[in-house]
């Protein structure tokens, strides 16, 4: 199996871990009466909720992108150092950016989510070039 999809593969887990992190995060701010509730009145999100939140929300804004991105390089047969290092560099990111986020990590934080970003560019440019 090419690299790129071993990496869209784990990338699947790694969503359910951010989505995880984020119900976590609700669910000991209001409690699972609340959280197990129809939602119709939520309060304003604590520290940890606002960050997992946003979080969850950021890697959903990229994740797409990685997804085509990863399919297109393999099926289009143009698969090549750059994708894997691209898909590398995104998914590693991508792990490290959730930690960095919930611990509240600035600006290394947006540092790190630059580095995913170089890995989207990367698995662009080895489909396109």
């Amino acid at each position: 199996m090419a690299q790129e999809l071993v990496y869209l593969l784990w990338s699947a887990a790694l969503a359910f871990a951010y989505v995880m992190a984020q119900a976590t995060a609700f669910r000991f701010q209001t409690g699972l009466v609340t959280a197990n509730s129809t939602r119709d009145s939520e309060p304003e999100p604590d520290l940890m909720t606002g960050r997992a939140t946003r979080a969850l929300r950021n890697f959903q804004e990229t994740y797409p992108i990685f997804i085509a991105l990863a399919v297109v390089a393999v099926t289009s047969g143009r698969a090549d150092a750059l994708t894997y290092w691209g898909a590398l560099l995104w998914f590693w990111a991508r792990v490290a950016y959730l930690p960095a986020y919930l611990m509240g990590l600035s600006p290394y934080r947006s540092w790190i989510w630059s580095v995913s970003a170089i890995g989207l560019v990367l698995m662009f440019a080895g489909i396109v070039l």
